[in-house]
């Protein structure tokens, strides 16, 4: 696990030193890569690349980037990790290639060396890559299937830069930084930016499962070469015309898929831990590692010592019961407080999931004994692990409700305080376990949703945080939608779909980028043992039934982890990773907010407009229950635009 950087200065004339500029761009990813650094400069061309290493594989020195291959016409800078790299080499080696290291970055250019671009059919793991082939003169980008590793571009002005995060770009003299509008839009919907979109202009992430191909006349080819959509249109033609699966025996087979899997990613010359939230995905992690181990694995929770969002207590059990060496922190407003100066640092790009705070003190406590850790994430997007997927369904009975455009109107005059209070006084007509933060909202989001008859359409609007018509009065001339050039097969049921969308959006462009930059911040290699494609594969042939039934999300997941955890431990409302804003900043940081919020600092900035947010702030103000979701993503951009703007 490492950090890359580079760039091709096609009009170069002599105005800056490459050395240094290349020096600059790749020390500012220097605490992801600790351990060693690397240039290659072709001067000739005015290419560079760059590379800062955490060792993980192959501690020696053997294992330094930029890497040249055997016969000296490709260069590589690597981050991340093939887990199946031993197979390979093994394959290679029977036709006739010799290494000199133990590390699997010589394996990579090794396999492409010998099979080109299909060498990728055979890398199991996660990744981004810059290759120089110098017969060709052509870079190449590839980013893994799913988008675990991070890879952005830049191309303008003849100028073409690549990174792991947009910080290196700063650091080149010739990087234009020019807010992109649509891209903002994303954000204040959503709280994060999907690719290819980045923040800035003529800047773009890889989408995963893509390689990029640029040569020496600027000619740009992105070519696709995984999409999990094809498994589950593929398999939907088999299921068709095939029997129902055996459930015990589908259950038995994803089993040892997955513990080979989660096999895999125990591959490594240090110490590993796993992230245990107590959920279902990092329980069953946990419990299959655990049952391969002749000794305790080393486990890690944060807990929260508001009640209603912590999980740690059953995470403990579960570690108890799994006999796990465990590790928990609690987490409050100080320590929030601690980390909120280094957000809009780790996160170079405006991001306003705000579970990157205890996602930061989790890594920094594996960080202490461990130098890998694996996660859960994943699992909700393949097996239906989401409340939401069930709420366009639940709406259904409110299709023929009248006056809908009138009854939006009128919720927006109701006070935040007035609808919290007739929420507690008619609560009981929701359904059990149901609670809702923000009623207000809920309700105009609720009402929007059910304009439309398409439930992807509900789905969408259900995620997004800023409505269309609020993201006129916050300042913002246009929005788009993360739907936008996914091109779903309609063929595919609604909660395939769904799951789909997240899978392209949500999963890598949120949950992916939360954990990879708070894990690399302390120098700890973060991985995704459900993100294997064989086991995307697998569950993507699925049908929904053994995914969600009876009421039971996860439902095969949760068949094969009673095998190991009592279902006590397990049967209990899902929480996710929730994280006590409105608690904490309607008292102890209060103060941020007033602020960073205020109406002369919001002008001062020229994007937002003034009123919108002080309205929103009073309300907050006046109902701690209000808007507290909005606000943070307004005081994130604050801190990025304070940090890089």
């Amino acid at each position: 696990m490492c950090r890359i950087a580079g760039f091709w200065d096609f009009e170069y004339r002599g105005g800056y030193d490459l050395e240094k500029a290349l020096t600059a761009m790749r020390d500012a990813l220097a605490y992801g890569g600790p351990d060693d650094a690397g240039n290659f400069i072709e001067k000739s061309s005015h290419l560079a690349l760059g590379h800062r290493r955490l060792s993980i594989l192959d501690l020696s020195s053997l294992g330094h980037q930029p890497m040249e291959s055997e016969n000296g016409k490709l260069w590589i800078s690597y981050n991340g990790e093939v887990y199946n790299f031993k197979e390979i080499r093994q394959e290679l080696e029977q036709k006739g290639h010799r290494f000199k290291s133990n590390s699997d970055t010589e394996v990579i250019f090794t396999a492409y060396q010998e099979w080109g671009f299909d060498c990728l059919k055979r890398l199991r793991g996660m990744w981004a890559f810059a290759i120089w082939d110098k017969n060709k003169e052509e870079l190449i980008l590839c980013r893994d299937r799913v988008g675990v590793k991070p890879l952005y571009w830049y191309h303008k002005n003849g100028l073409f830069m690549f990174a792991s995060e947009l910080k290196s770009f700063h650091q080149h003299p010739s990087f234009h930084k020019k807010l992109d509008e649509f891209s903002l839009a994303l954000y204040f919907q959503y709280g994060y930016i999907s690719a290819p979109r980045s923040i800035f202009t003529h800047t773009y992430k890889l989408e995963p499962g893509h390689f990029l191909v640029i040569n020496k006349n600027q000619q740009i080819k992105k070519i696709k070469y995984w999409d999990v959509q094809e498994y589950f249109s593929r398999d939907l033609k088999e299921r068709k015309s095939e029997p129902p699966r055996d459930e015990e025996e589908t259950a038995g087979e994803l089993e040892k898929i997955l513990t080979e899997s989660f096999k895999l990613r125990l591959v490594s010359d240090v110490p590993v831990g796993v992230f245990l939230s107590g959920g279902i995905d990092s329980s069953l992690v946990a419990a299959l590692l655990q049952k391969e181990s002749s000794r305790p694995i080393k486990t890690f929770t944060i807990g929260f010592r508001e009640k209603e969002f912590n999980e740690a207590q059953w995470a403990k059990k579960v570690a108890r019961h799994l006999h796990t060496d465990h590790t928990e922190l609690y987490c409050g407003a100080r320590e929030a407080f601690e980390i909120l100066p280094k957000l809009s640092e780790l996160y170079d790009e405006p991001f306003g999931d705000s579970s990157g705070i205890p996602t930061f003190l989790v890594s920094q406590l594996a960080r202490k004994k461990v130098k890998v850790a694996l996660s859960g994430d994943g699992g909700d997007e393949q097996f239906c692990g989401y409340n939401r997927y069930w709420l366009p369904f639940k709406l259904r009975k409110f299709k023929y409700l009248p006056f809908k455009t009138a009854l939006s109107r009128i919720v927006n005059f109701i006070p935040p305080r007035t609808a919290y209070s007739l929420y507690q006084n008619f609560r009981f007509l929701l359904p059990a376990g149901m609670n809702v933060r923000d009623p207000r909202y809920t309700c105009k989001k609720v009402l929007q949703m059910i304009k439309t008859s398409d439930i992807i359409r509900q789905y969408d609007i259900s995620s997004r945080i800023f409505l269309s018509e609020e993201l006129k009065s916050l300042g913002m001339n246009t929005a788009v939608s993360n739907l936008s050039g996914i091109g779903l097969d309609n063929e595919l049921e609604s909660l395939e779909k769904m799951m789909l969308v997240d899978l392209k959006t949500y999963l890598p462009d949120d949950l992916l980028v939360k954990v990879d930059r708070a894990s690399m911040s302390v120098a700890l290699e973060a991985r995704e043992p459900f993100l294997d494609n064989k086991i995307l594969e697998f569950s993507s042939a699925l049908a929904p039934e053994l995914k969600y039934k009876n009421g039971i999300s996860k439902y095969i997941l949760k068949k094969i982890l009673y095998r190991y955890v009592p279902p006590e431990l397990v049967n209990r409302p899902k929480q996710g990773f929730g994280v006590p804003l409105q608690e904490w900043f309607s008292r102890d940081l209060k103060q941020l907010y007033l602020e960073s919020l205020s109406p002369d600092k919001i002008k001062q900035r020229g994007i937002l407009n003034p009123h919108t947010v002080n309205t929103l702030l009073k309300e907050y103000l006046n109902c701690n229950t209000a808007n507290s979701d909005k606000l943070w993503l307004i005081f994130a951009f604050q801190m990025w635009q304070d940090r890089w703007m």
